[in-house]
């Protein structure tokens, strides 16, 4: 079998960032976005994921986190659409329902060739820390849409913010690694149109 793996390398006049994926690891990660929180979150990627996840960035942080977080989501949907190949034989969708304590969200993906996200999340308040939690739909939006995928995460309850992140990034975590899970019964494209 063909490992599944990619490295991308995205340079712009307000980001350096590289990502490489292995989508049949172990779940190990070496990462540093520079910024912490984030990193948190990606970790909850990989473990749950069990993806090993590689990525180093350097933004703009001096001016805020919004160009490292947008065109990590970019870099990070690049690798794994590179690493998926024609996806011939996998599950394609994927979900997961993950808690923390009082928190509980639903991500659902389709590795549909679509790009498309609905994401109903809100949070308690607008940091945690020093990370402005808007920026995770434009992580996600940036996957989506270099990644071509369908994804749907909606957080059902939860009053902490730094909970429901966790949740968010765990079921997405999840939902991922059930979706790029070769089927057994699947040896074909998982699609009537013959291609996603």
């Amino acid at each position: 079998m063909t490992a599944r793996s990619a490295t991308v390398q995205r340079d712009t006049l307000e980001t350096r960032i590289q990502v490489s994926v292995n989508l049949d690891g172990s779940g190990n990660a070496r990462l540093a976005s520079g910024l912490p929180f984030l990193d948190h979150m990606l970790d909850q990627i990989a473990r749950h994921g069990l993806i090993d996840l590689d990525i180093e960035a350097q933004g703009d942080l001096q001016i805020d986190a919004h160009h490292t977080v947008e065109d990590l989501g970019i870099t990070l949907g690049q690798a794994v659409r590179q690493a998926l190949g024609d996806k011939r034989g996998i599950r394609r969708y994927g979900h997961a329902y993950v808690p923390l304590d009082e928190a509980l969200s639903r991500v659902v993906l389709d590795c549909s060739g679509r790009p498309g996200l609905e994401y109903a999340v809100e949070f308690s308040r607008a940091r945690i820390g020093e990370f402005d939690v808007d920026l995770f739909r434009e992580f996600f939006q940036g996957f989506v849409n270099h990644a071509l995928i369908t994804l749907h995460i909606d957080t059902l309850r939860g009053r902490n913010a730094h909970h429901i992140a966790e949740t968010v990034f765990k079921a997405f975590g999840r939902a991922l690694r059930m979706a790029v899970e070769f089927d057994p019964r699947m040896t074909d494209i998982p699609s009537t149109k013959g291609s996603l």
